[in-house]
């Protein structure tokens, strides 16, 4: 817009300059004031173009308004009629200028003023007749028509029908120009691709026009959470793609969580930002395998891949490579067994130096998004199956197991299962006595890869726990063929068991499932006796929460399974 409005301003001044030195004095007018006026066109036209990046889109009005009042001061300060008429056709810049950038609306006013300016000022000379502003108004309107539609007929070809947000092609266009905008003024523009999980679904089972009812319903949604300045798009399909001009990585993030808390169906995104001198092809690549890897972790979250790390990265690289990180264990007791620990959960705790408020779900984020999280596992299984052994020590009358925590982005590497058997020959924790943890929306991708991995240590004699259980979408019919040891129901089931009523029926309804397919489960966030009571009538075996013990060092839950267990405390 910049540069178009410069460039008529710049051409009109320039024909301008001619004319005031070509025309002959015949008539009334002032050559000087039609070349200062022509002079004074170019040098603003000139810098309209060098700093038009810094002017609003609303200020252009403005600007094509003292345009028109500048062709209409030369027209009237012309020395010949001959000059004036040809003066006059400049307003046609107008009309290309209105019709072209601005709504029908605005672009009609703009040139109603444009028209009104011309039939006057050429009205207002003596030896011309009324009519002589017909012509060169009737061209301005008639050109002002031809673009305006021309230029929205090409508009429409960068927009989705369904949606009406940008297209692909829409899309590529604005973020070419976003990057050669950012290339000059040092801004970092952010891109975030969406992909809404299970879309297919809905397609297959409701229909396709339902399926473009909810496209429709997201695009609304996330239209009205965004500013003006941010380029959504219907990337294709059941993507979307979100430009921002000016935005960091972790706000990038914050802004995509957002959007995917502010509809119903479950949504993976892709985040990534731009770096000088990369092109807009590979910035999309780089946020395709963002979203690529959201998908196989599990789906419905965000992942950031990054060409720089975050100094919180940094500083879990470090923390890694000295080990400085803390594993704690909390216990998994028999309900059948009057409370006995059978077994400790491992969980990684960190205090960051530079971010001490860090969660432990925000550390496990940052690994994931930054390539750390392989190098996070192995260290936290190695050190988990080394402390278990002092753990057998303590109690050498049963055996315990341990559990471990996987991600889905290293469930679904090819080598995961040699990095747990070097892990598990470096430290001669036996295989039987290993319990995995994979969360229930990992194994619900169903990646096959993923599945073969299980399937490989589950050979090996290692056990698999579908954690979170009850919060991902997997289907129940396909627990017989998951490769899986035991579930662990999700606490906030156990949160709904409350002294004033009776236990949940879903509860009993899980426990008779259990015993069903042979599964046992392990009840997760027990935090009282009433809980605790409830779930053993109800047939529970396992349990594990802060009634039974907090999570704590190794030190510590070896001094307390040396000693008399004391539920409660």
């Amino acid at each position: 817009m910049a540069r178009t409005t410069g460039g008529l301003f710049a051409m009109g001044g320039i024909l301008g300059t001619v004319l005031s030195v070509l025309m002959p004095h015949d008539g009334p007018g002032n050559r000087l004031v039609v070349a200062v006026a022509a002079f004074g066109a170019v040098c603003f036209g000139l810098g309209l173009v060098v700093i038009g990046d810094r002017v609003r889109p609303s200020t252009h009005q403005i600007l094509v308004v003292f345009g028109t009042i500048l062709i209409t001061v030369a027209v009237h300060q012309s020395t010949s009629n001959a000059a004036a008429l040809s003066l006059a056709s400049c307003y046609v810049f107008v009309a290309c200028d209105s019709s072209f950038f601005f709504s029908w609306f605005r672009a009609a006013g703009q040139i109603l003023f444009a028209v009104v300016c011309c039939m006057t000022v050429l009205m207002l000379r003596p030896e011309l007749p009324w009519w002589s502003g017909l012509i060169p108004s009737g061209v301005t309107i008639a050109v002002g028509c031809v673009v305006g539609v021309l230029a929205r007929l090409a508009s429409d070809a960068d927009i989705d029908s369904l949606t009406g947000l940008l297209n692909r092609r829409g899309f590529d266009r604005r973020l070419h120009l976003e990057i050669a905008r950012a290339t000059r003024t040092g801004l970092r523009p952010a891109l975030i691709l969406f992909d809404l999980d299970r879309f297919k679904t809905v397609n297959d089972e409701l229909g396709h026009r339902s399926g473009d009812a909810v496209l429709q319903r997201v695009a609304d949604q996330w239209q009205k959470l965004l500013g003006p300045t941010r380029i959504l798009a219907r990337y294709g399909g059941d993507e979307f793609a979100l430009l921002v001009p000016d935005m960091s990585e972790q706000g990038a993030i914050s802004l995509a969580d957002q959007m995917r808390e502010a509809i119903a169906l479950g949504c993976s995104a892709g985040v990534t930002s731009w770096q000088p001198g990369e092109s807009g092809s590979f910035l999309v690549s780089r946020a395709d395998v963002g979203l690529y890897r959201a998908k196989q972790a599990g789906r419905n979250r965000t992942v950031l891949e990054s060409s720089r790390r975050p100094p919180l990265a940094v500083e879990l690289v470090e923390a890694i490579a000295r080990e400085t990180l803390e594993v704690q264990y909390q216990p998994i007791v028999s309900l059948v067994d009057d409370g006995q620990t059978v077994g400790v959960e491992a969980l990684v705790r960190w205090q960051s130096v530079t971010q001490p408020s860090v969660t432990t779900e925000e550390v496990i984020r940052v690994a994931e998004e930054n390539g750390l999280i392989g190098n996070l596992d192995k260290f936290v299984l190695y050190r988990a199956c080394r402390d278990a052994h002092d753990f057998q020590s303590a109690v050498a009358d049963r055996r315990l197991i341990l559990n471990v925590n996987v991600s889905g982005l290293e469930l679904v590497e090819k080598d995961y299962v040699g990095r747990v058997d070097e892990v598990l020959r470096a430290t001669g924790w036996p295989a039987a006595q290993l319990v995995l943890e994979v969360t229930e929306s990992v194994l619900d991708v169903n990646t096959p890869t993923a599945i073969t991995n299980l399937t490989d240590l589950r050979t090996r004699g290692i056990r698999i726990a579908i954690d979170d259980f009850g919060t991902g979408y997997s289907s129940l019919s396909r627990l017989k063929t998951l490769p899986t040891d035991f579930l662990k129901l999700d606490g906030s089931f156990i949160t709904s068991i409350t002294s004033e009523g009776e236990a949940p029926p879903l509860l009993e309804v899980i426990a008779l499932l259990s015993t069903s397919l042979g599964l046992p489960v392990i009840a997760e966030g027990v935090e009282n006796s009433h809980q605790a009571a409830v779930l053993t009538a109800l047939g529970y075996s396992l349990a594990q929460g802060f009634y039974y013990g907090k999570p704590q060092s190794a030190r510590g839950l070896i001094d307390s399974l040396g000693t008399p267990t004391s539920v409660g405390t």
